[in-house]
């Protein structure tokens, strides 16, 4: 064994550690913009689906895909849209949201199903999984923050005895992607001291 076989292998180890960090870096500005932009996401996260269902009808006709696949995702897709029709509020126990879930896991397991059993080029497999089974879940999970910082319109509370404004600020520690990212930053990262002079 040669000293450079080593080295790659310790190269390759500090490039893992580098993607890592620049995808952490992005969903953290993606997050960001999500959390701003509200009904721009919101826009732009309808428009992707209505992409992958145009592309789920253009597989009808183009290539021989099983129908199961299809079906299964113009399914997914349908119950995507359900879930936009609360964007930002994402209730992770609600219907179009569990089925949700379930679609995309019996999708998955079709189209590898699909792929292991008909050879296809690597590109157009990873082509099909990252328009059709992964670009609407990875925004629905960017935006899962983006209901942290919407004010509240309507109080939910029992006693009544708060406004909405004391109710929203009481109800504790948010908890969305860019409350794991920000807890991560600051409990992983060094800090800096500031001299004072």
């Amino acid at each position: 064994m040669s000293f450079l076989y080593i080295l790659s292998w310790i190269s390759t180890a500090i490039h893992i550690v580098f993607i890592t960090i620049s995808i952490a870096a992005g969903l953290y500005y993606v997050a960001e913009l999500v959390e701003e932009y509200t009904q721009t996401a919101r826009k732009l996260i309808t428009m992707m689906i209505s992409a992958t269902v145009f592309v789920y009808i253009l597989f009808m006709f183009f290539d021989n895909l099983p129908w199961k696949m299809i079906i299964c995702g113009l399914i997914a897709q349908i119950f995507h849209g359900l879930i936009m029709s609360n964007f930002p509020f994402v209730r992770f126990l609600s219907f179009p949201f569990i089925a949700a879930v379930v679609f995309l896991i019996i999708n998955h397991m079709l189209a590898f199903q699909h792929f292991i059993s008909f050879y296809y080029p690597f590109v157009e497999v990873l082509a099909y999984f990252t328009i059709c089974l992964w670009l609407v879940p990875f925004s629905l999970f960017v935006s899962l923050s983006a209901n942290d910082n919407v004010l509240p319109t309507t109080v939910n509370d029992s006693m009544g005895s708060q406004d909405v404004v004391t109710n929203y600020f009481s109800r504790g520690k948010k908890q969305g992607l860019l409350s794991l990212f920000n807890y991560a930053k600051d409990s992983l990262l060094p800090t800096r001291n500031k001299k004072s002079f």
